[in-house]
């Protein structure tokens, strides 16, 4: 399966100057727990907001620069070599950023979407979900508190 993994504010916002604009702490646990020992596939721009690649994660860059090689990393030109790269038979994770989002719906099975429940100032955006094609079936609502300064929903969507 092909799964796209994003927080995304009420405004579809993911970031801005390649950084999250928000910090939850619950989330970055969850997308951990899901994406650990998995194939996860990004653009150079996302990889290069990591302080150090992400551990037990086979790291999959798309990127048009033909001498990028980071250690221990696979690099691809294409979303398409991207997802012919990971294994037919695990779960593979697109984790960003918007330009690699775009390219990666048509390939998707499921969305995993944090709702960050406000509205930011960003220059990066998820795209809209089409309510035509994905059926929303799992909802969590997470309300914020000392360490969580939003509210927050876990939403699950499947292709129909």
């Amino acid at each position: 399966m092909i799964i796209m993994i994003a927080a995304v504010a009420e405004n579809n916002a993911l970031g801005k100057n390649n950084d999250l604009v928000w910090h939850l702490p619950n989330d970055f646990k969850r997308f951990k727990s899901l994406t650990t020992n998995h194939h996860i596939i990004m653009g150079r721009k996302t990889f290069e907001s990591f302080p150090k690649p992400l551990p037990n994660r086979t790291h999959v860059i798309i990127t048009r620069q033909n001498d990028y090689n980071p250690e221990g990393c696979i690099v691809v030109d294409s979303i398409e070599k991207a997802i012919a790269v990971c294994p037919e038979n695990e779960d593979s994770y697109i984790i960003g950023g918007g330009e690699i989002y775009n390219l990666a719906l048509p390939f998707t099975d499921i969305i995993e979407i944090t709702k960050v429940h406000h509205t930011f100032d960003a220059d990066t955006f998820f795209p809209k979900i089409n309510e035509n094609e994905w059926l929303l079936v799992e909802s969590e609502e997470n309300f914020k508190d000392d360490k969580h300064l939003y509210d927050y929903t876990y939403e699950t969507y499947i292709r129909k």
